[in-house]
């Protein structure tokens, strides 16, 4: 399955050993990913070309939640950040023998997984919005008009959901998940200065887009 061909209705199919947990990727059973934190990538992905099981168990439980919290907060969507995550894992293991170890496990799971996440998208007609309707825009309240923590965060939600595809990615992983521009840039293919140029015209965008409640604190 390619980024082109994706739809949000079927679900992906892992291997069958892995199928229990990936029915709910967010909360994979306690435990299963110990096995993952005492080895290193290289002999773990070495184990798993080697046909064992629960070495590839362990790298889809250990790495599973973050993948599924990236593709989260680039979707915006649970089904469709479920979907991103189970097509990542079946990418990462058919071309598990592409990985050389140049980069982390994790970070060339986060490249696979963006990649998926925003040809996703690109090809996903409907995706959830929290942004309000057009015909209400009147009944945004005034500068002066006191806003409620959490009305302020969805209107920081919404407002990141209303970046560019190009900004969105590196805002989200960088003020968000974390990453560095180094990981950015290898996830994005995209020069580190380039990163870095994406991250202030995303704040820069936000900042405008939330100047409505400045003086708010999102609690």
């Amino acid at each position: 399955m390619n980024g082109e061909r994706f739809t949000s209705s079927p679900h992906p199919t892992l291997p069958p050993h892995l199928v229990s947990t990936s029915c709910n990727a967010r909360h994979p059973p306690d435990g299963i990913g110990d096995t993952a934190r005492d080895v290193t990538d290289q002999q773990l992905v070495a184990r798993c070309l080697a046909g064992d099981r629960s070495a590839e168990r362990a790298l889809y439980d250990a790495h599973v939640d973050r993948v599924f919290r990236l593709a989260f907060r680039l979707a915006g969507d649970a089904d469709l950040a479920q979907d991103f995550t189970q097509e990542t894992f079946i990418r990462a293991f058919d071309r598990l023998t592409q990985y050389r170890g140049d980069a982390s496990l994790a970070t060339w799971l986060h490249t696979i997984a963006t990649s998926v996440s925003l040809n996703g998208m690109r090809s996903v007609t409907r995706l959830r919005s929290r942004s309000a309707p057009m015909d209400e825009l009147a009944e945004l309240p005034s500068r002066h008009t006191p806003v409620a923590p959490h009305d302020l965060r969805e209107r920081l939600h919404a407002a990141i959901d209303g970046l560019s595809a190009k900004l969105r990615p590196v805002f989200v992983m960088h003020d968000v998940e974390g990453y560095t521009h180094d990981e950015i840039g290898t996830a994005l293919g995209i020069p580190v200065g380039t990163s870095k140029a994406r991250l202030f015209d995303a704040r820069a965008k936000l900042r405008a887009a939330l100047a409505l409640f400045a003086g708010d604190t999102i609690s």
